[in-house]
């Protein structure tokens, strides 16, 4: 299916309804699509995809359309959605730890390319700390440096683990044996539903 096509499919899961802050509508992105701007339309429809939880198939459609138009970071995003849409979404508040005091020196890259372990409390039969790996994203900046601080998204690589958390949770960041970061616990949402469209 070619890039109007999969955009038009997307845009058809939209409720006609639901606007974003701006007041964007699934009509504003049809406008869009009738003068062939479909970088604007797909953007249009990522913004949607966060007012109004919208089916798997919306975020698969709308990753291979961004991967048609070679929008890597567009198709990453939309691929991270699709899992958030069958596992829930888990987001934190995270500090790295300084880089004189952590073995990281180097930035984190927003874009979930890093998988971090996690100490999200879970234990051993003998009572030792289990370390579960998750996928890392940054929101609203490209890069996180250490000794900074922004809210992250997790995405668990195996998300039975993990819905135990609680809201206000503290969790910490391993990339070895020591702490790289601590993070707060934002937001659980558990999947509505098996998304199967």
């Amino acid at each position: 299916m070619d890039v109007p096509k999969l955009l038009e499919a997307a845009s058809l899961l939209v409720p006609e309804e639901i606007a974003t802050e701006n007041d964007i509508t699934v009509n504003d992105v049809w406008d869009y699509l009738t003068q062939d701007e479909w970088e604007v339309a797909l953007g249009l429809l990522e913004e949607l995809g966060e007012v109004h939880p919208l089916p798997l198939s919306f975020w698969e459609t709308l990753a291979t359309a961004a991967e048609q138009m070679r929008l890597e970071k567009s198709a990453a995003w939309c691929h991270w959605r699709s899992y958030e849409t069958r596992h829930g979404i888990t987001r934190a508040d995270l500090t790295l730890r300084p880089a004189a005091e952590a073995r990281r020196q180097t930035p984190i890259s927003a874009a979930g390319v890093l998988r971090p372990m996690w100490n999200i409390g879970n234990r051993t039969a003998t009572g030792e700390p289990v370390l579960n790996i998750a996928r890392l994203w940054v929101e609203l900046t490209p890069l996180l440096e250490p000794g900074a601080r922004a809210s992250v998204r997790l995405a668990p690589l195996d998300p039975l683990q993990w819905q135990h958390l609680q809201l206000n949770q503290v969790i910490t960041m391993h990339e070895d044996r020591t702490v790289a970061g601590t993070a707060v616990v934002l937001e659980v949402q558990r999947p509505l539903a098996t998304p199967t469209t």
